[in-house]
C-alpha cells in the first residue's frame, strides 16, 4: 500500500496534471495499492470547486482505503517535528502529520512537495 499526498492526487484528478504523477498513481489505484487518511481527504476537499471534482471525491470515499490518525500518529508527528527542528528544518504541521502517517504505517509516501524528501528521511 503506498499514501498518495494529495499534491500527487491534484495531478490525478485534474486534467492537465503532471502525466508521469497522474499516470503513477493511477497505477496504485488500479493495483488497489493506494491509500489516503483524513488529512489529505480534508486538503482535498478544501481545494474542490466543480460538482464534478466533489463527485469524484465522494466516490474515492467509498472504496479508497483511509488510513486512520491514531494517538500513536499523533506521537510521531510530534516527534518528527521535534527532529525537524532540531536539524533547523521546518515543514507545513499538515505535512509533518501526513509524513507521520506513512511512517507509523511503514508505507511509501507518494509525493510532489520537496520538503517531504526530509520528513521521510529525518
Amino acid at each position: 500500500m503506498v499514501l498518495i499526498d494529495s499534491s500527487s492526487w491534484i495531478h490525478y484528478f485534474r486534467h492537465r496534471g503532471d502525466v508521469g504523477v497522474r499516470d503513477r498513481v493511477v497505477n496504485l489505484v488500479q493495483s488497489g495499492e493506494a491509500a489516503w487518511c483524513p488529512l489529505i481527504r480534508l486538503e482535498l476537499w478544501n481545494g474542490v470547486g466543480s460538482k464534478a471534482d466533489r463527485k469524484m471525491l465522494r466516490e474515492h470515499e467509498t472504496w479508497l482505503p483511509d488510513l486512520k490518525i491514531t494517538d500513536d500518529v499523533w506521537d510521531e508527528a510530534c516527534a518528527l517535528a521535534g527532529r525537524c527542528r532540531g536539524v533547523g528544518k521546518t515543514a507545513p504541521a499538515n505535512d509533518v502529520l501526513i509524513a507521520a502517517c506513512a511512517r507509523h504505517y511503514e508505507l511509501e509516501l507518494h509525493f510532489t512537495d520537496a520538503h517531504f524528501e526530509f520528513l521521510m528521511t529525518i
